[in-house]
């Protein structure tokens, strides 16, 4: 069971100066964010790409890179690469480099991005965004499998009889990340692909049959079941009380939330929906460790999880709370998941 921590390296809005903190502070800031979660044994650290001017995170390759530098054990990898407006081989190239920079901690999570700036911004039409994905996720296989490539697609040049450099010294672990449509979770079992669902909202409960259905379907399509991979990832704040939530975090949580819902057309999130969420049956795993630790080990055991990753920035909170709610993530909540999942 592994036990990790995912950012989409949110900006901390200062409501005096009415305006994000400089990108530079955030990056400096998440490098001794990863040094606590390796410190704190946690076994990976993902980071998410965005192109908006509340997300420091562009290009994950390069912040992973200099966070290879500062650690020696914890798994580095996206969550997620968009694949669908990037180019594979250069997603290849930039992963292997960084596995051969970190010493085999590199992986690429690849979606299909909830965002969609990255479309117009590197020159791609909306109306492909499936195929886009189907395509490029078969070139970026091949290129994991393959050393010399004879590959045609519809929108990339083909390419014939080539090696793309550097290479790892073995193949990099790619999971497919999925927001629960059926066809993605079908894609991911039919490929033999380990799979990771983002839950971040109604009832996790609301998976298990789509969880199911990726395990049946990686067995009916003949791969190896001891190699299947199932993980989630979910939106996580551990505090010392939950009063401390309501009081310090739910305001940057909602601010966060209004402003992603302005371009979706969502109404104000309140209080109420938060509390909805942090309650038993909610998508979002809130409050105080021993509360966390008992939702999130229920997740596990509901859906038979390999991989749990707590997603703990939404909203940009300040540094010195986001390192608390990692602490208190490594200290209190890991070892009560580590002591059940090891009986």
């Amino acid at each position: 069971m592994e036990l990790g921590i995912g950012m989409f390296g949110d900006l901390t809005f200062d409501k005096s100066k009415k305006q994000f903190q400089s990108p530079k502070q955030r990056l400096n800031e998440m490098i001794e964010q990863v040094k606590l979660s390796e410190e704190l044994g946690l076994d990976c650290f993902l980071l998410g790409e965005h192109h908006r001017p509340d997300y420091v995170v562009s290009s994950t390759e390069i912040v992973l890179a200099a966070l290879a530098s500062v650690t020696n054990k914890i798994k580095l990898g996206s969550g997620v690469t968009v694949l669908s407006s990037a180019d594979p081989v250069k997603v290849y190239q930039d992963y292997s480099t960084l596995d051969l920079l970190s010493d085999g901690r590199a992986e690429i999570v690849a979606g299909r991005g909830s965002f969609i700036e990255s479309f117009p911004l590197f020159g791609y039409d909306l109306k492909d965004y499936n195929a886009l994905f189907e395509e490029k996720l078969d070139l970026l296989l091949q290129l994991n499998e393959k050393e010399t490539i004879n590959w045609e697609g519809k929108y990339r040049a083909p390419i014939k009889d080539q090696t793309v450099y550097p290479r790892p010294e073995q193949a990099l672990p790619i999971w497919i990340a999925v927001g629960g449509t059926p066809e993605s979770v079908y894609r991911a079992a039919r490929l033999g692909i380990p799979i990771i669902f983002a839950i971040i909202g109604g009832m996790p409960s609301q998976f298990k049959p789509l969880i199911d259905f990726y395990k049946q379907e990686y067995e009916k399509n003949g791969h190896d079941m001891s190699k299947m991979k199932v993980g989630v990832h979910s939106h996580t704040f551990v505090t010392e009380t939950n009063e401390q939530l309501i009081s310090n975090y739910f305001p940057y949580y909602a601010a966060q939330m209004d402003r992603v819902g302005q371009s979706r057309g969502w109404p104000p999130y309140s209080q109420r929906q938060f509390m909805g969420g942090i309650s038993k049956d909610g998508a979002l795993f809130m409050g105080e460790p021993n509360e966390v630790a008992d939702k999130i080990l229920e997740t596990i055991e509901m859906f038979g999880l390999d991989r749990y990753v707590a997603h703990i920035d939404v909203g940009g909170p300040e540094h010195k709370d986001l390192m608390k709610s990692i602490e208190l993530y490594g200290t209190k909540v890991v070892p009560q998941l580590r002591k059940a999942s090891s009986k």
